[in-house]
């Protein structure tokens, strides 16, 4: 493995794709995926891991692809993490950093229906978003990297980006929306060209499904709708304006 310039990391979020844009990138022929996909890796967050080094690091996650010039983790966590951003800034100064983003209320529902599946949430949807603030320290941090409950807050995205910026340089960052990369092969091609990588390849996984969640009864009442809404206008606004972009497409919102 060469030099810091060829890393790079998808931060996040959870639930908006990442697992998608994660065979994209490992299919492409010169770059290595850390490996396994599940568990994340996580070794920027967990200590113990941390303290191993980063010769433990390249020997352990990575395999030695053949003909590989890049290599990227993905480990979602990495977003809340302030820890994280500071390690990750201190390894590896010129790495990338991509988030990939989705509409903060549908990712909040799957974020949601994904603690049902595991066994770790049993309140009704409204209930576990109203509570949210209350709950979300509430977990066994010795077995979750991350709460479980932080449905609402996790979808700040801004808040998290801004953290990133304290540390790494805007050039190296790449923010994506999860609307476009499935909408658009044209947003990899670019995504390819940030990593410094060929941009003509054509993954045999682009537009397929994967990684997908218990969906669940997403119905929820006008109420709790327009409390998700309110609850985002401030953060959306101000990443609308990071982007320059108009997300009123995120559940038909006014952003800007």
């Amino acid at each position: 493995m060469s030099t810091e310039t060829e890393h790079f990391f998808i931060a996040g979020a959870q639930r908006s794709g990442t697992t998608y844009l994660y065979h994209l990138l490992a299919e492409h022929p010169e770059i290595e995926m850390a490996v396994p996909l599940r568990p994340e890796p996580k070794f920027f967050l967990i200590d113990e891991l941390f303290e191993r080094g980063l010769d433990y690091y390249r020997a352990h996650f990575f395999n030695g692809k053949p003909g590989a010039r890049v290599w990227g983790e993905k480990s979602t966590s990495y977003m809340e993490s302030e820890k994280a951003a500071t390690r990750i800034a201190a390894a590896f100064p010129k790495a990338k950093i991509i988030f990939l983003l989705r509409d903060p209320i549908e990712r909040a529902v799957s974020n949601y229906w994904f603690s049902v599946q595991n066994g770790l949430e049993t309140l009704p949807m409204e209930e576990a978003f109203v509570k949210e603030q209350g709950r979300r320290n509430q977990y066994n941090r010795e077995k979750i990297s991350v709460s479980p409950f932080a449905y609402l807050q996790r979808g700040r995205y801004i808040d998290y980006i801004e953290r990133y910026e304290r540390r790494v340089q805007r050039d190296c960052m790449k923010i994506i929306l999860f609307e476009q990369i499935v909408e658009s092969a044209n947003v990899l091609r670019d995504l390819y060209g940030f990593l410094g990588v060929a941009a003509s390849f054509v993954p045999a996984s682009l537009g397929k499904v994967v990684n997908e969640g218990e969906k669940g009864d997403s119905t929820m009442p006008p109420g709790l709708k327009q409390y998700l809404i309110d609850y985002f206008t401030e953060p959306n606004s101000r990443l609308a304006e990071r982007l320059d972009v108009n997300l009123s497409k995120w559940w038909k919102t006014s952003m800007p």
